[in-house]
């Protein structure tokens, strides 16, 4: 039966390996490194066909038969073929874009995590740029679909949208971010082949990938724009109430409605606020809540005034934490990172900072991609608590660690359950003050931002995909509550809009991991090992909160 189970498990693996070339090389598997993902609605319906069958071939597996491993291999893949049969019922595939991500976006980061060693490297990628225009059609035909059957993103977030396009084709093709690779070549490559593949990568990009990109241009000012709708909530999609609860499953990982989760984030705000006001009066500062938001935001002392002395200042905080980590960890990633400047054509738009993944196999780093644009919006005093989140002991450290478990099934380490993997981040956050960090008040202040920034996540999400809230009553409760700056605030906002439910996940997932360890803590007394209870929060992967919470207490049983 586990030979059944595993054969197809790895038929399964190697489906999804060619049906996205763009995601196999990421993970360093370059068989398909001149192909493009597939992303045509005819492609898409049948793959969510597939599912269907593959979800009765996987309940012909016994599972009473197979070892406790494999059992927990069993439910997870099982659960994530559920998830998708129960999401296929939502067409938010025929959004394909919005402000953070999309073709505008990703497209220009290809050369990233592909390989540049020979002329066969630049041929595919070459290859790469001529499939475009038809990867560039089946993302605006999803789009032309999207119009007539309702499935249309909030008119009001798209502003930068345009702009992005644009940042892609009105440009000289030297200056191309996609032209990066033909800057300078490997010297295994001789120089009539370097000439020929720069006039070929030239004659791709001004008569396949530009023109494509102004297609898109056009298509976005002229027909898609004007139709987007003015309703921010996800009740204005088909079936939106029903699909905003299936995202609060899909990312936290629980059966929790709306209002539960709102009031959850009501009385996380309260607390927070609480310790934040205790930190105020340990800065002596003469006034009121307000007024310290407004003296953080607005005082020059506390904004670098360059993008290398803020990235070098990121540096500095993340080679602190790296020393700090075999005091609370057992095992640690071979992986390695760095820290990196978020592109210019996409700053304006994304968040101050986020994790791009590595990968061994790939001969790829991870990084830590912090937002410069516009210093005056960066304070020093959230550096600390973003730094630990991003990099170690968060994404980077949990995601690199999964990534290398050699006893779990493929599928498993690249599993992204954002319940789990976020709520490390801000557990993250937290620890870091174990680990020595947070000792000026101000910088305690930058964590206790961040956690109500969480916090407040709970409250806007749901105020305006359930209960109703403006995205203006969204933005002033978080003024209101955070030392966030007005740029950062709007941003964040807006990604709730985009991606309704995702941020619930935060604060859902850290307040488990919370609870988890205050129980291992109480129960195991003189017993309880910090670095081993996260080896086993670790151990098995991105993993969903019950499940976390079966393992946590077998741990507290076995050690007890």
């Amino acid at each position: 039966e586990k030979e059944r189970f595993y054969r197809l498990l790895d038929e399964e693996w190697n489906r999804a390996i060619s049906d996205n070339p763009e995601w196999a090389t990421s993970l360093g598997d370059n068989r398909f490194n001149d192909k493009l993902n597939d992303v045509s609605y005819e492609t898409i319906l049948l793959r969510q066909g597939n599912v269907k069958e593959l979800l009765l071939k996987i309940k012909r597996i016994n599972q009473k038969l197979l070892l406790k491993n494999d059992k927990l291999n069993y439910d997870l893949f099982r659960q994530q073929l559920d998830n998708n049969i129960d999401g296929a019922q939502f067409f938010d595939f025929l959004i394909p874009l919005d402000q953070m991500s999309g073709i505008q976006i990703g497209f220009a980061g290809i050369h990233n995590y592909m390989p540049f060693k020979t002329r066969k490297d630049y041929a595919n990628y070459i290859s790469r740029m001529n499939a475009f225009p038809k990867k560039m059609k089946q993302t605006i035909d999803l789009m032309e679909r999207g119009m007539k059957l309702g499935w249309l993103p909030p008119k009001i977030i798209l502003s930068s949208v345009l702009e992005q396009v644009r940042a892609q084709f009105d440009i000289s093709i030297e200056t191309s971010p996609l032209y990066t690779p033909f800057n300078e070549f490997p010297e295994s490559i001789n120089l009539e082949d370097q000439i020929n593949l720069k006039k070929e990568m030239s004659i791709a990009l001004e008569e396949k990938v530009f023109p494509s990109y102004k297609s898109l241009y056009s298509f976005f000012a002229e027909k898609y724009l004007p139709l987007c709708r003015d309703n921010i909530a996800c009740s204005g999609f088909p079936k939106g109430d029903d699909y905003y609860q299936y995202l609060i499953r899909h990312y936290t990982t629980t059966n929790m409605g709306p209002q539960e989760i709102h009031n959850i984030g009501v009385s996380e705000v309260k607390r927070i606020k609480g310790e934040m006001q205790r930190v105020i009066k340990r800065t002596n500062f003469d006034g009121d809540f307000d007024a310290f938001l407004e003296f953080l935001r607005t005082d020059s002392s506390f904004y670098y005034q360059t993008e290398d002395e803020l990235l070098d200042a990121y540096r500095s905080i993340c080679k602190k934490a790296d020393a700090e980590l075999p005091k609370f960890f057992g095992k640690l990633p071979r992986l390695t990172y760095g820290v990196k400047k978020i592109p210019n054509y996409q700053a304006s738009a994304s968040p101050t900072a986020y994790y791009y993944p590595g990968n061994n196999k790939a001969g790829r780093p991870g990084y830590f991609m912090a937002n410069t644009y516009k210093l005056n919006t960066r304070p020093k005093y959230e550096m600390e608590a973003l730094s630990v989140h991003e990099a170690v002991p968060g994404h980077h450290l949990q995601i690199a660690l999964a990534q290398e478990l050699d006893d779990i099934p493929m599928f498993r380490r690249y599993l992204g359950y954002t319940a789990f993997v976020e709520g490390w981040g801000l557990y993250s956050e937290k620890l870091a003050e174990e680990m020595g960090f947070y000792d000026d008040p101000y910088n305690k202040f930058g964590q206790l931002t961040y956690e109500m920034w969480r916090a407040c996540r709970l409250v806007v999400d749901t105020g305006m995909h359930a209960l109703g809230w403006t995205r203006q009553q969204a933005i002033d409760y978080m003024s209101k509550n955070t030392a966030k700056s007005k740029n950062d605030i709007k941003v964040e906002i807006d990604r709730y809009i985009a991606w309704p439910g995702q941020a619930l996940a935060y604060k859902i997932g850290e307040l488990k991991i919370r609870e988890l360890r205050n129980k291992a803590e109480k129960e195991m007394g003189i017993k309880f090992d910090i670095r081993d209870f996260h080896d086993t929060v670790l151990g098995d992967g991105a993993i969903p909160l019950d499940i976390l919470e079966k393992n946590v207490n077998q741990y507290i049983k076995k050690n007890n």
